[in-house]
């Protein structure tokens, strides 16, 4: 498949089984490019089950597991964006590509390149060449930040008001005021947004929507 004609062993990773078998199709037509185990190259969506993509790709950077990874997604908000970045991934592939894009992209990973979606990249350098992060937004108090670090480490709404001594119904009204805040529509885009603003750690956990 690359220049010395050895394949390319391809993990795929995506929650929809006709996604899998379609990409899974047009990669096996180039030389056998999919194998089953110890993969040269890992594609994952960004959501999935039980492990997100940007879950997988922090594990694997954690044990110097010597495999690339391309995240191919239908998501292209800036806080997956970054987060997918600073977790260690090689690349990010919309699934609007067609299938000639994506198997250059798996090849690219494979020898090492950075893979880019043209998309991604024009958000980025909007990114980069814009606005400070965190300008126009308003910061969260010190209370707002606690709740969404605990809805980073996938607890619910109840745990939450445990852990805090405060009750369901004032978490509820911390979260709204984050979403609004964040100009956020679920926990998880809250917590993106806040990890990609510098806000949290990157090391969040599964998130749990209620």
């Amino acid at each position: 498949m690359a220049k010395s004609k050895t394949l390319i062993r391809v993990l795929l990773a995506d929650d929809h089984a006709v996604v899998r078998a379609g990409i899974r199709q047009f990669l096996e037509r180039e030389t056998g490019m999919v194998e089953k185990h110890h993969p040269d190259v890992a594609v994952l969506d960004i959501q999935m089950p039980k492990a997100s993509g940007i879950d997988v790709t922090r594990w694997i950077r954690a044990h110097h597991v010597n495999v690339g990874v391309l995240i191919l997604t239908a998501y292209d908000d800036d806080p997956y964006v970054l987060a997918v970045l600073q977790a260690g991934a090689n690349g990010y592939v919309l699934k609007t590509s067609s299938p000639g894009e994506i198997i250059q992209a798996v090849k690219d990973v494979y020898e090492g390149k950075s893979v880019m979606d043209p998309a991604i990249t024009q958000k980025l350098l909007t990114h980069i060449t814009g606005p400070t992060p965190g300008s126009g937004i308003e910061e969260l108090t010190d209370r707002e930040t606690q709740v969404l670090e605990l809805v980073g480490k996938g607890y619910t709404n109840k745990a939450i008001g445990a852990q805090l001594h405060i009750s369901d119904r004032t978490v509820q009204g911390h979260l709204a005021h984050i979403f609004n805040k964040l100009q956020a529509a679920s926990r998880t885009e809250a917590v993106m947004r806040a990890v990609s603003l510098g806000w949290l750690a990157s090391d969040i956990g599964q998130l749990k929507e209620e």
